[in-house]
């Protein structure tokens, strides 16, 4: 689209006629919802005045770089930008019917990005528009989850503990025999002691009758 310095000097200058002298007003026709814009979708934008005379469409985008897109003329004739008049298949589509111009951006991209704005030119004076926002949805990626330190950690211990200890059980082998010499002479002396507690107590019986009976 043609950005000369010309271009951007007078539409700068007509910045100050805005909101004076013509009404002007933009509507979108399509999409119902123009803040769910998506690529590829079909824009289309109508001006509605209260004069023929002619209407330029131009579109600021986010650097604020104004491009000049199309002139419509009071006959319906179209005048596009540089670019678009060798173009093979044109990205935009003009008209007018009574006091109303059209703008069709036939298939939407990020480049068509912007405010776009209806300009005429009445008494060597340019009239601006209010600003038609049209952008792309700003789409937010979620990052993928890791696992935190303290999770990791747990599982390296829990591991740790799974994990079977060759020299532990080694050292358990050794102390086996260990453990026998000491419960073994331990586990006889205790049955010689209830040996000793069963003869004393049968002894003390067999006493206790032979006293009874020297009595009678």
């Amino acid at each position: 689209m043609d950005t000369s310095p010309a271009l951007l000097l007078l539409l700068t200058l007509g910045f100050c006629e805005y909101g004076h002298g013509a009404a002007l007003e933009i509507k979108v026709r399509s999409p119902k919802d123009i803040t769910r814009l998506r690529v590829g979708q079909k824009l289309e934008l109508e001006c509605h005045t209260d004069k023929s005379h002619g209407a330029s469409w131009i579109r600021q985008d986010k650097h604020g770089t104004l491009h000049f897109i199309v002139f419509i003329s009071s006959v319906s004739r179209t005048t596009f930008g540089e670019n678009q008049k060798t173009s093979s298949s044109p990205r935009f589509e003009a008209s007018k019917h009574n006091t109303i111009y059209r703008l069709v951006v036939k298939s939407f991209t990020p480049q068509d990005e912007g405010t776009y704005f209806c300009v005429m030119n009445l008494n060597q004076m340019l009239y601006f528009s209010p600003g038609q926002h049209a952008f792309l949805p700003v789409t937010t990626t979620v990052a993928p989850t890791t696992c935190g330190p303290t999770s990791k950690r747990g599982i390296t211990e829990d591991s740790k503990l799974k994990t079977p200890d060759p020299e532990g059980r080694m050292q358990e082998d050794l102390n086996f025999p260990c453990h026998i010499f000491i419960w073994v002479p331990l586990a006889g002396a205790c049955l010689l002691l209830l040996i000793a507690l069963v003869i004393t107590i049968v002894l003390c019986q067999q006493t206790r009758r032979r006293r009874c009976r020297c009595k009678r």
